[in-house]
């Protein structure tokens, strides 16, 4: 059930959250030989303890590891795992009702950089969010890139790859769940209102579009409302994973009033 995606997580916190988090099966650690301080060996000694085989290599290994990977800094420690589960949408079906009476989840429609995959995922499970959907083709591959900026997120939120997402947000709706979008534009007769005049404390579903033209129409159009952040300065619009974190943090403040 669902499939399969990137091997390789690299940098200190990404690779620590890793071990700590226990959720995907790490095959093998590198550290780089001349490294040697108490957070390296710390991390070490718990690999160790879970039975994973730590090797100590030059830089030049780890270098040649991340070398096709645009901006990688591998801080002196690479883990090779086993890929990160995607769910498929029989597995969400059959968890649903375990999410209990308000669950809150969110949606990505266009997300094609990495990094700004990885931030909301961050975002997402700080924010104690049950589930993340990322569409089939429109969508950042989990590599490398995207689970170190996540931070272990990746390997510890339910994931679930949808293949039509309109069909999905219908078949949300049909659950008594309000999906609200993020837009600052008016489509399909929905003009948007501000982001924190909206009740987040029953089942939630929030929409964030891509970097480039935000969400698809047809994403909007099953939206239940559509809500804004204002920009009060010379910039037009947040980055997406920062805008994420404003609402879902939003939603985090009414849910802990209740």
């Amino acid at each position: 059930m669902g499939n399969q995606t990137s091997d390789l997580v690299f940098g200190i916190h990404s690779v620590e959250s890793l071990l700590d988090e226990g959720r995907v099966r790490v095959e093998k650690i590198l550290a780089l030989e001349t490294r040697n301080d108490v957070r390296i060996e710390r991390i070490l000694v718990r690999a160790r303890e879970l039975g994973v085989p730590v090797e100590r290599v030059s830089r030049k290994r780890l270098n040649a590891c991340v070398k096709s990977i645009k901006g990688a800094v591998h801080q002196g420690l690479i883990a090779e795992t086993e890929s990160v589960h995607l769910a498929d949408e029989k597995e969400l079906e059959f968890r649903w009702p375990s999410m209990g009476e308000a669950p809150l989840c969110l949606i990505l429609d266009g997300v094609m950089d990495p990094r700004n995959l990885g931030a909301c995922l961050r975002s997402a499970e700080a924010a104690g969010v049950d589930v993340v959907m990322l569409p089939k083709r429109r969508c950042a591959p989990l590599s490398a890139v995207a689970r170190k900026t996540a931070s272990g997120a990746a390997e510890s939120l339910f994931l679930v790859s949808v293949v039509n997402l309109a069909r999905r947000m219908r078949w949300l709706s049909e659950q008594g769940v309000q999906i609200t979008g993020s837009s600052g534009e008016t489509l399909n007769g929905q003009e948007s209102g501000p982001w924190n005049e909206v009740d987040y404390s029953g089942s939630t579903a929030i929409v964030v579009g891509g970097e480039e033209g935000g969400m698809r129409a047809l994403t909007h159009k099953h939206c239940d409302q559509v809500v804004m952040i204002p920009m009060l300065g010379a910039v037009e619009s947040l980055n997406v994973s920062v805008a994420t974190g404003i609402i879902l943090y939003e939603a985090v403040r009414q849910r802990g009033q209740n």
